[in-house]
C-alpha cells in the first residue's frame, strides 16, 4: 500500500475555520472518493501541536493499492476538478501552501 498526503501547511484565516471545514468535507471529500484505484480516503483536521510545530489545519491521506493505482488517480478527471475546487476553497479561506509526499506503509496490528 502506498499514501499519498497532502499537507496544508499554514492558516485558516481568522473566523474561517467551520466554513473550511465544510467546503472541504462537502465539495472536496466527494471527489476524492472518487479517485480511481484508491482504497481509503482520509481527512484530518489539525487541532493540536506541539509549541513552535508548523501548522497543519488539514492533512489528507489517499491510499492506493499500488502506485498504478495513484498514478491512474492523478492522471483521473476527478483530480482535475479536485484541485480546482482546492484553489477556491484555498483562495477563500487558507493561508500557506500545499505540499504533497508518497509514503509506502508497513504496519503491525496490536
Amino acid at each position: 500500500m502506498i499514501t499519498r498526503y497532502a499537507l496544508f501547511e499554514g492558516t485558516v484565516k481568522d473566523g474561517h475555520r467551520d466554513a473550511f471545514r465544510t467546503a472541504v468535507q462537502e465539495r472536496l471529500v466527494p471527489l476524492w472518493r472518487q479517485f480511481p484505484g484508491n482504497v481509503a480516503v482520509r481527512v484530518m483536521f489539525g487541532e493540536e501541536r506541539d509549541e513552535g510545530a508548523p501548522e497543519f489545519p488539514l492533512i489528507l491521506a489517499i491510499t492506493y493499492a499500488d502506485r498504478d493505482g495513484m498514478e491512474s488517480a492523478l492522471g483521473s478527471p476527478f483530480r482535475a476538478q479536485s484541485r480546482e475546487v482546492t484553489a477556491e476553497i484555498v483562495a477563500a479561506h487558507f493561508d500557506g501552501r500545499i505540499h504533497h509526499h508518497v509514503t509506502e506503509a508497513h504496519e503491525w496490528l496490536a
